[in-house]
């Protein structure tokens, strides 16, 4: 009770806080702490990571509790029915990157999704059970408690099980998204579920998930056979027969989180390591900011006209190059040494005019012989002898396919949306994807997960990731190079407001505040049609100081919040 009573006491003074600034807005202030910093989505599970490092835990025990915490507080990305990615570094210098994304079910097959005449069924693949894949998050969690954990894995479970059994106190924007969200919840759960109920949901109603707390129970007991055995299995697997669900007994019981060599690569003096397929963020983070190195960034300055023109045209010949050549490499031969040839990379920007766009349809996929929701989330860890996790995890779209497991309380994902339904069709996201990203039983479907940890001269730097589909990709470029080019400090770097191009369609997304009325108008001028849009991603950044404190930014966008001692 006491860990929930602090949990409380600290989420309400959140609260009364935002609600002062609505009153007088202010931009953010970064925070540094001494000893350890988390960010989270939530104030309540950045709290209870905190509290596990006070504790003595070690930056993956945190991750461990913060994610078992999410799935309670955060339904619409936290999970323990979806999958996702960690990158970690040691204080040592030991990287290491682990792969728990979701698998398509054995019997999902190519075109699964398609109509008699070869067109995709959107809904399919969105919505209901059939939009499922096998989950990851526990295998995951597992995975990294047992390689890197040092605390017992009841006691990382313990916060987030009292969490579900005993509710908290839902925040104003949590409360529109479960009111905006209901008729799809009823319509594919008539079972009922715990985020539905009688009346609106209004800002601190308690939501109380006592099926989920029974679930966490079992995994905080059993570990792995606590979810992908036993009852838990029992109930996905009623729930795929509810609906048209491909998931099986055997899938679950097969499922595995996998570990993988990092990508690691250097933009001038700092070193950049982040997550390999089958995310694509890695490769693409990195051939990004190969592509742009040579260019005067910092003295063209922040959203200048050609520091625009520089990161789009770039970013249109990543995400043409993504399309075709990323998807995941146990089933196909991904070409990272090719993709990451800085020579050729930064050759492939001497084609750009600075007085016109360069149309979409003119960029091809480069020659290679022989060859994401926005509703993810993202979290930052570094504990007080300077180990740093990264995680992304998701459920693909705001809260996944929209069906709670019944029995289990638990939300499953939607990410077979993820892969290529049908080569040169775009997904939610409008990605359009290849014959690498496409559907095959067992396979891991392509993300745009991104989450990054940089060093210099041998030093934590910089530990950060987003939320955001599509826009996760060139949402971490802009924040790396807030940082490294335009001397923000870690909450300026997430506040600042962003741009997104992603090859087709051919436009600029941008938040309200991004790019100057002045610089939009030579943009559109020139063949850059400007497409506003509401905000993109939700940020977090870490940044360690010359003197080995901890700087930390929480996106304003949403709940995101900071903590540390």
């Amino acid at each position: 009770m006491k860990l929930l009573y602090y949990t409380l006491v600290l989420y309400f003074s959140v609260v009364a806080c935002s609600t002062q600034k609505t009153v007088a807005p202010a931009p953010p202030k970064a925070k540094t702490f001494s000893n350890g910093a988390v960010i989270t989505a939530h104030p309540l599970a950045s709290a209870i990571g905190v509290d596990i490092l006070k504790k003595g835990g070690n930056a993956v025990d945190a991750a461990v509790a913060v994610q078992f915490a999410l799935a309670v507080v955060y339904p619409n990305a936290g999970n323990i029915g979806g999958g996702g990615f960690m990158v970690y570094r040691a204080h040592n210098g030991e990287v290491a990157a682990l792969d728990f994304r979701e698998t398509a079910p054995s019997w999902a097959s190519r075109d699964m999704y398609l109509d008699r005449d070869g067109n995709p069924i959107t809904e399919l693949s969105l919505y209901g059970q059939l939009a499922a894949g096998v989950p990851g998050s526990v295998a995951g969690m597992v995975e990294a408690h047992k390689k890197y954990g040092s605390r017992p894995w009841l006691q990382l479970l313990t916060p987030a099980i009292k969490l579900a059994e005993q509710g908290f106190a839902i925040t104003a924007m949590q409360a529109n998204e479960f009111n905006e969200h209901e008729k799809r919840f009823k319509a594919l759960n008539p079972n009922g579920a715990a985020i539905i109920q009688a009346k609106a949901w209004k800002k601190d109603d308690l939501f109380v998930q006592k099926e989920l707390a029974h679930t966490l129970h079992r995994i905080a007991e059993q570990g792995r056979e606590g979810f992908y055995n036993g009852e838990t299995a029992d109930f996905i697997v009623a729930e795929m027969k509810r609906g048209n669900g491909l998931i099986t007994h055997e899938d679950l019981k097969q499922y595995k989180a996998i570990w993988r060599q990092p990508i690691v690569g250097a933009y001038k003096d700092y070193k950049i390591i982040s997550m390999p397929p089958p995310s694509s963020g890695g490769i693409a983070v990195m051939t990004l900011l190969q592509s742009v190195e040579k260019y005067p960034l910092a003295k063209w300055g922040f959203q200048a006209d050609s520091t625009i023109r520089v990161m789009v045209e770039a970013e249109r010949r990543v995400y043409a190059d993504r399309a075709s050549y990323l998807g995941d490499p146990d089933f196909y031969s991904v070409p990272t040494a090719a993709l990451l040839d800085k020579a050729y990379n930064q050759e492939r920007m001497s084609t750009i005019d600075f007085n016109k766009a360069t149309p979409s349809a003119a960029i091809k996929a480069r020659s290679i012989p022989g060859y994401e929701s926005e509703q993810t989330t993202h979290f930052n860890i570094v504990d007080k002898d300077g180990n740093a996790v990264a995680i992304t995890t998701t459920i693909n779209g705001s809260y996944g396919s929209c069906v709670w497991v019944d029995g289990a309380g638990f939300l499953l994902n939607n990410e077979m949306d993820d892969f290529s339904v049908k080569p040169g069709s775009p997904n939610m996201y409008g990605l359009l994807g290849g014959k690498a990203n496409a559907i095959e039983g067992g396979k891991r479907m392509l993300s745009a997960m991104s989450p990054t940890i940089i060093e210099q001269n041998g030093q934590l730097k910089m530990v950060v990731g987003t939320p955001g589909g599509s826009t996760i990709i060139t949402s971490i470029f802009q924040a790396i190079l807030n940082v490294l080019e335009f001397g923000m400090d870690a909450q300026q770097s997430v506040t600042a407001a962003r741009f997104h191009h992603q090859w087709y369609p051919d436009r600029i997304d941008v938040e309200n505040e991004a790019i100057s009325p002045t610089v939009r108008q030579n943009l559109e001028k020139d063949g850059y049609p400007i497409f506003k849009r509401p905000r993109i991603g939700r940020m977090e950044n870490i940044i360690r100081l010359p003197n080995g404190k901890l700087q930390t930014g929480a996106d304003p966008r949403g709940d995101d919040f900071a903590e540390g001692y």
